[in-house]
């Protein structure tokens, strides 16, 4: 790569957004459980609130573990050698843009192309 990239600093990045990660998914999982329908306990509006936050809850779960999935695929790229090129082109990524987002794994030519498609 003709940007050398400091391979262990992104590794160390990318370990850290992983663990911390991994701490909300913990912590999330109470709000997402399901919400009680009993209406002698909550009132409707109450229920309502409960069935948004719930909802809410699992899209930001939903998230995470897509964010996660980004985070191991990268440190699978690293160890196999292939950290910083583009899974599309093969050209390599910007190191402003692995700066960013260490996870990334698309240039920004090919990136903007997938969200056009």
């Amino acid at each position: 790569m003709s940007n050398e990239i400091d391979l262990e600093l992104f590794k160390n990045r990318l370990l850290q957004q992983q663990k911390e990660l991994l701490e909300f998914v913990e912590t999330g999982n109470d709000a997402a459980k399901t919400v009680e329908l009993d209406q002698t306990r909550v009132g409707r509006l109450s229920r309502m609130d409960a069935l948004q936050g719930q909802a809410m809850s699992l899209e930001i779960k939903r998230r995470r573990q897509i964010e996660l999935q980004k985070i191991t695929a990268a440190l699978r790229r690293i160890k196999d050698g292939d950290y910083g090129y583009c899974n599309a082109c093969d050209e390599e990524i910007a190191i402003k843009r692995l700066e960013i987002n260490p996870a990334t794994a698309q240039c920004i030519s090919c990136a903007e192309k997938a969200e056009q498609d």
